[in-house]
């Protein structure tokens, strides 16, 4: 085993070949969610869970462990999927399921951890504080064995059936509970009251879990503004709350933080300190969105491709930040407008008194490609919806900007979004559908190794109703350095 497989955290870049992930797949706690709580816990609509799991999310499991743990798949899938199997492959609890140090289930994680009878009841205790559960509901939890534990806390659900404290159904969406940065991994505080049991879960099992044992000096922690609690409801600036949607690692040198629904300025504040403290990185850029739900984060209006390419919402453009094509007067009075501002500021380490300002995305996106990754031709942009009212919000909506990279050029995305892979095909990709692709790899007609600017197109009638793409619903510990 060369040292690069044994490096458990490592992210340089957005695009580097990824090795390692954390996942979640989707548990009973998702068909449980009911119209009146839906916009409490995050979600727009209530979903199908069946169908979340065996026609769109599987698909995502199985291209993931073919590029990344192809030995306990390939070949395999027809019994994998053969009906008397009963989907066991996928279910973090039973004998037969996959359990990969490539692709990490975040329930398979937590059982492990809870083996550990001090951690189990702190754990428990944790989660039952949080959750206002009776004492007699706590001695309860403690009589369970580590893997049903595990499935409980996360689904809130007891064997029989029982919903004891509500469900979890944002778990699906690793990237919000902590990022990897280098060697360093920065956990996450949510800005939702829903989302608070997931923090707390990822907290215990980064800290406690012999996978990441090498790297607990290297776990960073936001700390809260001194007094937080004491500040008015309008002192709101002042909170801390980050999440992993909000922070991407564009270069081992540079990371990108959001201000957004999610991220407050106090958290950003916090973040650029630490990091310049700890060494962790020399350059960040803080981008400001609007507060709207349709953004969220700023992963849901870009993400990266290649190094030379992003997939963007075209209102972030140049063209539309700038006026440029409109009349005189339409730009002097559009100037004006303060609700769609972007404001992008980047801090440098060893000079944090003299920021660099950009004025929209484009710029800053093409610096990044062309300074920080040292791209030598023409910087291009794929705009959600190819850039067609009203394509182009439609599909940013379900998730066209939020795209996962298996590795430089290879992106994972939904089937939905038309406009979006139109103006793919467009730009030279190759489009495929995951069905056809997982069929072309069980026939040995192509490999993960020989594909080369590609958009997997993965179904999304349900998991698209939760508000996340792919990128959303991974959280990368470790990824080849890009050459």
């Amino acid at each position: 085993m060369s040292r690069k497989e044994k490096k458990v955290v490592q992210v340089t870049s957005e695009v580097g070949r990824l090795r390692r992930l954390l996942v979640h797949s989707p548990d009973s706690g998702l068909g449980k969610v009911v119209p009146s709580k839906a916009q409490d816990w995050l979600f727009e609509d209530i979903v199908h869970l069946e169908t979340m799991r065996k026609k769109e999310y599987d698909y995502y499991t199985k291209v993931l462990m073919y590029f990344l743990d192809p030995e306990k798949i390939r070949g395999r899938l027809h019994l994998i999927d053969a009906p008397e199997n009963n989907r066991d492959f996928y279910k973090p609890e039973k004998p037969e399921f996959y359990k990969s140090e490539k692709v990490v289930e975040l329930e398979w994680l937590l059982a492990d951890v809870l083996n550990d009878q001090e951690i189990k009841l702190k754990l428990v205790a944790s989660v039952c504080a949080v959750e206002g559960c009776s004492y007699a509901t706590q001695n309860e939890l403690l009589e369970l064995s580590p893997a049903k534990l595990s499935k409980v806390i996360i689904s809130g659900t007891i064997e029989d059936d029982r919903l004891i404290f509500p469900p979890i159904p944002n778990f699906i969406f690793t990237r919000d509970i902590g990022i990897v940065i280098n060697e360093y991994v920065l956990l996450n505080k949510p800005a939702k009251t829903a989302r608070l049991r997931e923090a707390l879960l990822a907290k215990y099992i980064f800290f406690n879990h012999p996978l990441f044992e090498a790297y607990r000096d290297n776990i960073l922690e936001i700390p809260d503004t001194a007094h937080h609690f004491l500040l008015p409801r309008d002192g709101d600036e002042k909170k801390v709350t980050l999440e992993g949607g909000d922070v991407m690692v564009v270069h081992k040198d540079h990371l990108l933080v959001g201000i957004s629904e999610r991220t407050t300025m106090e958290a950003a504040h916090q973040v650029v300190n630490m990091l310049f403290e700890r060494n962790v990185v020399k350059k960040i850029t803080i981008i400001k969105i609007p507060r709207r739900r349709d953004y969220m984060h700023i992963d849901t209006i870009f993400t990266q491709v290649k190094r030379n390419m992003w997939v963007l919402l075209g209102a972030f453009s140049k063209k539309v930040i700038k006026h440029e094509g409109a009349d005189p007067i339409e730009r002097i009075l559009e100037g004006n407008k303060k609700e769609d501002k972007i404001r992008i500021i980047q801090f440098r380490k060893k000079d944090p008194e003299n920021p660099v300002y950009f004025d929209n995305l484009e710029d800053l996106l093409t610096d990044i490609s062309e300074n920080d990754l040292e791209c030598k031709g023409k910087v291009k942009f794929i705009y959600s919806g190819n850039n067609k009212f009203p394509f182009d919000t439609r599909e940013q909506w379900t998730d066209s900007c939020n795209l996962l990279a298996l590795k430089e050029g290879v992106v994972l995305g939904y089937d939905r979004n038309d406009k979006t892979v139109e103006a793919f095909r467009e730009a030279g990709f190759t489009i495929v559908h995951v069905k056809d692709l997982l069929d072309q790899f069980e026939k040995e007609e192509t490999t993960p190794d020989e594909l080369e600017d590609t958009l997997i197109l993965i179904p999304s009638a349900e998991l698209s109703r939760a508000r996340g793409g792919f990128h959303c619903m991974s959280m990368p510990l470790f990824r080849e350095d890009i050459d």
